[in-house]
Formats: structure tokens, C-alpha cells, sequence
């Protein structure tokens, strides 16, 4: 499998963890009146199992024993620094916060924000990436009976099951509900280990 390094954090973890990717992080679920959050963190180790600095292309072996074959872009800044043997640290991670926004006219939006930034000159191969998303949709209808809430977003409209009875009957038609999307990844290139 050979991608660019750009999508290196879903990548690797697609690859090199598969199923077990969920085994390695820690999850964390909270809730109060009106708002419900989740939060998870993968972290994995890889190592350099090749390197093709002709071609920026770098093979990664992962703890279940898969490899993955990535390309380097220009912005990986310090990657003649990367040696057979070293380690990749990747750290993922995300969260989604759900609030209930009474009586708010806000309208109905689609808000992302999104950064990066590698080493320094001179220092090991490293990168931080991250984005968040936040969405502002309108309660257009609430069915007691089945406790589903229809949400009208800025591109799309869906229902949602809201299985706690006491946060469902804080929802009504007009409500808005803001939704925050958070996710970031960071990666670190650390020497063999002797």
C-alpha cells in the first residue's frame, strides 16, 4: 500500500493497527443537561523498516507485523535525519461534543478551522495536525413516541435517536444544537533503540 505522507495518521493507523487500533487508545464518554461529549486516543509505534531517499519513499512495519509504504512530501522537513531502525510515534485524537442550544437564533452553520506544524531545522522528523468542525442545526421536529429529534443542518437533514429520556425532553422544535468535531494527530520520528 503506498500513500502520501499528508494522510500519514489515518493511514498508518488503517494499516498497521486494523482491528486492534481501538485496544491501543483510551476512550472516554461524559454527559449533563443539555450536553453529551466523547473523546478517544489511539497511539501506535511503528518502525523503519526502508527508506528510498531517491524517491522520499519510507516503509513502516507496525506491532501486529503489517507494512505500509508512504511517500514523504517536500513538507516533511529533516527526512534525510530518518535511519532504518527508527521509531514512528503516532498519537490520534478525537472528540465530538453535542449542546443543546435553548432558544439561540443562531443560524444554521458549517464552521472548520484547521493547522499544522512540523520541526524545526535540525531537529528529529516530526508533525502536528489538526482541525475542528462545528455545526449549528435546527431542531425541525421531535417525536415523542419514538424519541427521535430531526436536525436541519447547513447541507443535510437527520434524525437522531435520543435514548435518555431526561435529555430528550430538554429538546424542542427551534432549538439549535451545536455540534463540535475535534480531531489531531501528531507523529515524532525517534532513534533506533540501542
Amino acid at each position: 500500500m503506498r500513500m502520501s505522507i499528508g494522510s500519514i495518521g489515518f493511514a498508518v493507523l488503517a494499516a498497521l493497527a486494523g482491528p486492534t487500533a481501538a485496544q491501543t487508545g483510551a476512550g472516554v464518554v461524559a454527559k449533563g443537561p443539555g450536553v453529551a461529549g466523547a473523546a478517544q486516543t489511539i497511539k501506535l509505534t511503528a518502525t523503519i523498516t526502508a527508506i528510498d531517499a531517491a524517491t522520499r519513499v519510507v516503509t513502516l512495519k507496525g506491532p501486529q507485523g503489517k507494512e505500509v509504504t508512504l511517500t514523504a512530501g517536500q513538507e516533511v522537513k529533516n527526512f534525510a535525519q530518518m535511519k532504518v531502525g527508527d521509531q514512528v510515534n503516532v498519537e490520534y485524537v478525537e472528540a465530538l461534543t453535542l449542546e443543546l442550544k435553548k432558544g439561540s437564533t443562531a443560524p444554521v452553520a458549517r464552521i472548520e478551522q484547521a493547522g499544522a506544524a512540523g520541526a524545526k531545522s535540525g531537529q528529529r522528523p516530526a508533525g502536528l495536525a489538526g482541525r475542528q468542525v462545528t455545526i449549528t442545526a435546527e431542531v425541525v421536529d421531535v417525536n415523542p413516541k419514538t424519541q427521535v429529534v430531526t436536525l436541519r443542518g447547513p447541507q443535510r437533514t437527520v434524525d437522531l435517536k435520543v435514548a435518555d429520556p431526561e435529555q430528550f425532553k430538554r429538546v424542542a422544535k427551534g432549538d439549535r444544537v451545536e455540534a463540535t468535531y475535534t480531531e489531531a494527530l501528531a507523529i515524532v520520528v525517534e532513534p533506533a533503540k540501542k
